[in-house]
């Protein structure tokens, strides 16, 4: 179940994603098959290739990327969300998501 975000994020994140460019969107998250994980970080883009790419950049596998046209994306949870958060300079997701 998804929560914690505005209607108006989740369209600028599907139109970056539209446009081929990497686009980050976190939210609150709870899944009982990641106990102890409360939120998720989307990283999206309709460029398969690019985000094939920013995967192997990031050390992690390609094959976890959710195909689903029109908004492909790659789910970031834990310890690796937050480092790639700090990575990217995204530091208000992780005060806003409590990570």
């Amino acid at each position: 179940m998804a929560f914690g975000i505005k209607r108006q994020e989740l369209a600028e994140w599907k139109e970056r994603v539209s446009r081929g460019e990497l686009a980050y969107l976190t939210h609150f998250w709870i899944d009982n098959r990641f106990p102890g994980i409360t939120s998720v970080t989307k990283v999206g883009c309709a460029d398969l290739k690019r985000l094939e790419d920013w995967c192997k950049e990031h050390e992690l596998n390609p094959r976890y990327i959710h195909r689903r046209q029109p908004f492909p994306h790659f789910d970031l949870l834990g310890e690796k969300q937050k480092e790639i958060l700090i990575q990217e300079g995204l530091t208000d997701h992780l005060q806003r998501f409590h990570i």
